[in-house]
């Protein structure tokens, strides 16, 4: 499964050199991550309604080159395996130019949302994935 989704670097995520802050990529992780499950049919909401929580449980990001105050940004979720207990998520964010600037990837647990405990991939997330990948 693949995303992307692209959007202008605003003035409050960089610093005061106009690079974007390290901070951010982790929520432009995010952006690409939630588009790439409601899109696809399954919104996280949904699946809190089904009393399933998505927590993260680890996020790995490498920075390549800086993106800037004035760039426009592409974000990329991938989901290349169909998860069990845990959902790994490859992402990547680039600059206009297609430059990489950010990689990594985001591995989600899945919690009972009453008792916190951990559970297996929701039925209706696990068939959205093996449908797509």
């Amino acid at each position: 499964m693949h995303y992307e989704i692209s959007f202008p670097v605003r003035y409050y995520e960089t610093d005061q050199m106009g690079v974007v802050h390290h901070s951010n990529y982790i929520r432009y992780f995010e952006c690409a991550r939630n588009g790439l499950i409601a899109d696809n049919g399954y919104p996280i909401q949904e699946c809190e309604k089904d009393g399933v929580t998505i927590p993260i449980v680890s996020v790995e990001c490498r920075f390549r080159h800086p993106a800037r105050m004035g760039d426009t940004v592409t974000v990329t979720a991938d989901i290349d395996k169909v998860p069990l207990a845990k959902l790994v998520v490859k992402q990547a964010v680039y600059n206009q130019e297609g430059q990489l600037c950010a990689e990594g990837q985001v591995i989600l647990g899945f919690l009972n949302k009453e008792t916190g405990h951990p559970v297996r991939c929701p039925e209706k997330l696990l068939k959205m994935i093996e449908l797509n990948i």
